[in-house]
């Protein structure tokens, strides 16, 4: 294929989150119902299901579905949603001793950086704030997560509010959303199944059979297959980079579960408890619980798994059977070939710890968006992109390893095993020697899309104990440290008491909807892009 065609239209292949969120986002920012616009065509197969491992999103969600076009009550109703501030870790540290538990969150907020941006890091390290947790001293969101309140109050803006929050949603219905408004904003829907993908002399696609429909044409073919990687690796011989090696889960069972009682609390947060071959999540939806179990398959059995996580939900799971799901961790070593690009499960899978999933999808929505090669500039752009998501990528194992090498814990080799430096990144390892002289900080990722922030990191090092010395002569402020990590506590009380109940919040959200119009398309586009 030669570099200068037009792209004037997109084939995406298969459905899902992932092709019905890209279909979505980019016939909006494309113009799909312009006549001088970019077609969007989206195929999926009604004998394919959703795998739906990830129940979680990050903040980026709201920048999204605003982009889209979806009033945020709609999206929240008709999705199955509650409101997520974060992850509350369980047992991560350390393996429980005669039934007592440790915890840490990691909340969606930025550390409070007040009195001319002072770093409170440096200062919480010295003892400044007292023996209070980390994320505790830092923000608010521990005291409201705590109180299970939610992050916003009904009057305020959709898509915004005191407290940084994301959704926990029903996987299925989330992806039914999206094809509502996908469609609505001109993308074109098509049930079929591709039997083969056709190439042209210099390896580009031309065309896709499918049994339904005889050969699609496109110019520009995004593959949300899924793990089959279709057109990206079959066709075009991307290959996969497994990452097993450093994060070892392969297996989870999934088990949604109903609440003991329909007033139950909706916690705030995702759940995340470890355990001995791996962690549970359990995330709370309106109408019932979503849990799981994910663990490695060279650590423990299938039905050692079960028990777990039947130990887990308890009698709520009673005649309930897990779906059990494989994982194969890791990702393409080219996202993008030719005219073919690689979005969501067909491009790499990190396992579903820090939501990364879903936010992955937007990173590479966004930029097609942005930076599509319309009227030529392909090869280029290709370069840009498998650059800019193999190295999401990297940053993102580093991120997720960062919680299981600093465990204490050793029932199980799963965990002696994940503090291996063999099974670390060196990349992490050369972090982890300079964090122990001073916390993370923005020099630190210098990439302005950064997933994670260095202040996620600081949530998690210090979450699990991670030991920083710092030179008190070069923090000297200590006075003004106390001072703030006190106003932090005020502000986190007035927060946890002033906030409405999460459950109370959801069922105003689903019954009134909020006060405010959601905002229009161009307030959305003057943001940067969806980043955490």
């Amino acid at each position: 294929m030669s570099d200068a065609p037009s792209i004037d239209h997109i084939l995406i292949v298969g459905g899902g989150t992932a092709g019905w969120m890209t279909a979505a986002y980019l016939a909006r920012r494309l113009g799909a119902m312009r006549p001088d616009g970019v077609r969007i065509t989206l195929i999926e197969s009604s004998e394919i299901g959703i795998i739906g491992v990830g129940e979680g999103t990050f903040p980026t969600i709201q920048n999204t579905m605003r982009t889209i076009g979806v009033d945020e009550a709609r999206f929240m109703r008709e999705a199955g949603a509650a409101f997520k501030q974060g992850i509350k870790f369980v047992d991560w540290k350390t393996a429980p001793q005669d039934g007592v538990h440790s915890h840490y969150y990691h909340p969606f907020a930025q550390p409070r950086l007040l009195n001319g941006g002072l770093d409170l890091a440096p200062y919480w390290l010295m003892g400044e704030a007292g023996n209070i947790p980390f994320s505790d001293a830092v923000t608010l969101q521990d005291k409201v997560c705590d109180a299970m309140r939610g992050p916003k109050r009904l009057d305020d803006p959709q898509y915004g509010g005191p407290m940084t929050y994301a959704y926990h949603f029903d996987a299925g219905k989330l992806a039914g959303l999206l094809r509502d408004v996908g469609k609505a904003t001109g993308v074109k829907h098509v049930l079929g199944n591709v039997l083969s993908v056709n190439k042209t002399d210099d390896g580009s696609i031309a065309s896709v059979t499918t049994r339904e429909h005889g050969d699609l044409v496109a110019d520009l073919y995004i593959d949300c297959t899924g793990f089959a990687g279709a057109l990206i690796g079959e066709a075009m011989g991307s290959a996969w980079i497994d990452k097993g090696d450093t994060l070892f889960v392969d297996r989870a069972l999934a088990l949604q579960v109903p609440y003991d009682r329909p007033d139950a609390p909706v916690a705030a947060t995702t759940i995340s408890t470890a355990h001995e071959a791996g962690w549970t999540w359990d995330i709370g939806l309106p109408e019932r619980r979503g849990t799981g179990y994910v663990y490695s398959s060279r650590h423990t059995t299938d039905d050692r798994a079960e028990q777990i996580l039947r130990g887990y939900v308890g009698k709520a799971g009673e005649g309930l059977n897990p779906r059990l799901l494989k994982l194969k961790v890791g990702h393409r070593d080219r996202h993008w070939i030719k005219n073919c690009v690689a979005v969501g499960l067909s491009g790499g899978f990190l396992e579903p710890l820090e939501s990364t999933g879903i936010v992955l999808i937007e990173a590479a929505a966004y930029m097609l968006a942005r930076n599509l090669p319309r009227r030529g500039g392909m090869e280029a752009a290709a370069r840009q992109f498998n650059t800019a998501m193999t190295d999401r990528y990297l940053r993102a194992i580093d991120f997720i390893k960062l919680h299981y090498c600093l465990s204490q814990r050793t029932d199980n080799g799963f965990w002696t095993d994940n503090a291996d430096p063999a099974s670390i990144p060196e990349s992490l390892q050369d972090h982890l020697a300079m964090w122990k002289h001073r916390p993370p900080n923005v020099f630190d990722f210098p990439n302005l899309h950064e997933s994670f922030k260095y202040f996620n990191y600081q949530y998690i090092l210090y979450g699990m104990g991670f030991e920083t010395t710092v030179d008190p002569a070069a923090h000297v402020h200590g006075d003004l440290a106390r001072a703030d990590f006190g106003r932090v506590r005020e502000a986190g009380l007035r927060a946890a008491a002033s906030l409405p109940d999460h459950r109370a919040l959801l069922t105003d959200v689903y019954t009134k909807g909020f006060s405010t119009k959601a905002p229009d398309l161009a307030a959305a586009e003057a943001g940067e892009a969806p980043r955490r």
